[in-house]
């Protein structure tokens, strides 16, 4: 049998005096806590004018890289997408046309690949297990939405711009990348 040795605590019943009655204690003890925090350094970002500072392992938005020619590095092999743990990318292979060698680097490519935002926690496990260095998490926010399909980011989404049509986006592409080399090497 089990004995239980503690005792329970006993709850002050006594009668307030005026001065509890009227909380002016208690009042004067908010007052100091609020004074206090009235003259101490702000903390609030006006955010279209000032931008916080992140850490450069910082996590964001999800891009699928290109190569020099254009070509979507890409090769549908579904590493990634066992490798989330949340399962938020799904992808379908196809193969390759005869007459597109110059879309596409290998014989099969991602037909369709999607991200939902909205289970991804942004491990980044997708993009070390990626053995074409296609896909990595940039530097930038997944911009807010007002519906959950507008978290569904496809292919088209996600494709860094072509560096031969669009070189200028390209570069700005490029720009918010700690470590160009990574995106630059060529498998």
């Amino acid at each position: 049998m089990i004995q239980l040795t503690q005792r329970a605590k006993q709850v002050d019943r006594r009668p307030m005096n005026w001065v509890e009655r009227i909380y002016l204690w208690n009042v004067l003890i908010g007052m100091m806590i609020t004074l206090r925090h009235f003259f101490k350094k702000k903390v609030t970002i006006k955010f279209p004018e000032q931008t916080r500072y992140y850490s450069p392992v910082f996590r964001g938005l999800h891009i699928l890289n290109r190569d020099e020619e254009g070509r979507e590095r890409c090769t549908a092999c579904g590493l990634c997408a066992v490798a989330c743990p949340a399962e938020a990318i799904s992808m379908e292979a196809a193969e390759r046309l005869p007459g597109e060698e110059k879309l596409y680097r290998e014989e099969k490519y991602a037909a369709r690949y999607e991200i939902n935002m909205l289970r991804c926690i942004f491990c980044g496990l997708c993009e070390d297990a990626c053995p074409k260095d296609a896909i990595y998490l940039s530097q930038t926010f997944a911009p807010s939405n007002y519906s959950r399909k507008g978290f569904i980011y496809k292919k088209e989404d996600l494709l860094i711009p072509d560096p031969v049509t669009q070189p200028e986006e390209y570069k700005k592409a490029l720009g918010d990348r700690p470590d160009r080399k990574k995106i630059s090497k060529v498998n």
